[in-house]
């Protein structure tokens, strides 16, 4: 995955640390950033292509990132069982 992007973010100039909190306030602040941030959903994606376990990446916490992961599964697993019924 091509990452150009990553110069493009708000997070580029901002301090490193603000991005892996310790506590839910750290994370709400992080999300902050990514609020007005033009390339939040390849940061994301990012994230989740490459199983990134910390920190905020697109908006998303570790927390948020699995359950993504785990709905996009459960939805892969939906369109087998589709395709094997048609």
């Amino acid at each position: 995955m091509d990452t150009i992007w990553m110069a493009q973010g708000s997070c580029a100039n901002t301090d490193p640390e603000v991005f892996f909190p310790h506590d839910g306030i750290g994370v709400a602040l992080a999300k902050l950033v990514c609020e007005s941030c033009t390339v939040a959903a390849p940061c994301l994606e990012y994230a989740l292509m490459n199983r990134v376990e910390h920190g905020v990446w697109g908006g998303c916490s570790e927390r948020q990132r699995r359950r993504i992961l785990k709905a996009r599964r459960a939805a892969a697993r939906n369109d087998e069982l589709v395709a094997v019924a048609a």
